[in-house]
């Protein structure tokens, strides 16, 4: 349903998300302004967003405005942190940091339609860099750089056959953190999922994603150059829809699996989604 915006009101979401992954025997990645090589990390972190559907029509669909608040504990395991790749000079061993950390937020604004079984939105996301970033540590939950995301989702939506077909495409544009002069390039991203609905409660089915950077990074701090980096996803997913009182409430476990990552990390994430409606309106 990633095109389908719900009907006028207040809805709060809560995303739990955890990754584990490796960047493979001998690469070398950039981290808080130095070069690591044969790198792990973990994370677990907690999405809250909140969005409010306006009731007003516009341009014949509705808009919604909202905010991600996004906070969590990042692990980062290095063999080897680097400072002066051009010397071929290791300067430590067996690096590692952890943390609790405030990420940046991240504001939105959907614009959504509607057309009998077809719904479909044009999205656009503001990461404000005003988290806990941590200058010069490996671990980091914060970008500490302005980014703008600007995305098209569809879905199909047959309530007769369950069947569900969705897909989104977008771009993200980022800025540069000034506190590594760092600029990553601009980045394509596509996600998509067919799933089936088998009762009133329970659905389930596939997901992917792919992710690829189309244009290099710069600065003085992209020692390694372009470096453009991607990666894919394939997994699946079940959800479980309830109702509390009188209020819906959907449960959503997504877990995926990457492959032919390049230039990143490479492991496996997932999200457990739970999401309802704080007010409807009734008109």
């Amino acid at each position: 349903m990633a095109g389908y915006l719900p009907p006028p009101g207040v809805y709060l979401q809560n995303d739990v998300y955890f990754y584990e992954g490796s960047g493979g025997s001998g690469r070398i990645f950039s981290s808080g302004g130095r070069l690591i090589a044969d790198v792990s990390s973990k994370a677990q972190a907690d999405f809250l967003t909140g969005t409010w559907v306006l009731p007003a029509d516009v341009l014949g669909g509705h808009l919604a405005v909202g905010a991600i608040l996004p906070a969590g504990h990042v692990s980062v395991n290095a063999g080897a942190a680097l400072y002066a790749p051009r010397f071929d000079a290791v300067f430590a061993r067996g690096v590692q940091d952890d943390a609790w950390i405030v990420g940046d937020p991240v504001l939105s604004a959907v614009l959504g339609w509607h057309a009998g079984n077809f719904h479909w939105n044009v999205t656009g996301l503001l990461n404000v860099p005003v988290g806990n970033y941590r200058n010069d540590a490996l671990a980091n939950l914060a970008f500490h750089r302005w980014a703008g995301d600007v995305s098209l989702a569809l879905t199909w939506f047959d309530p007769k056959i369950g069947w569900d077909l969705s897909g989104a495409v977008g771009l993200t544009f980022n800025g540069t953190n000034e506190a590594t002069d760092y600029t990553t390039g601009t980045e394509f991203h596509a996600e998509w999922a067919l799933t089936k609905t088998l009762s009133k409660e329970w659905s389930a089915g596939l997901i992917g994603y792919y992710y690829q950077q189309i244009t290099g990074d710069s600065g003085s701090g992209a020692q390694l150059g372009a470096y453009e980096g991607r990666v894919a996803a394939l997994g699946g997913t079940i959800a479980y829809n309830f109702e509390v009182g009188k209020t819906p409430v959907s449960a959503r476990l997504k877990v995926y699996r990457e492959f032919a990552a390049e230039n990143r990390l490479e492991g496996t994430l997932g999200f457990l989604t739970v999401a309802f409606p704080l007010s409807i309106d009734s008109k």
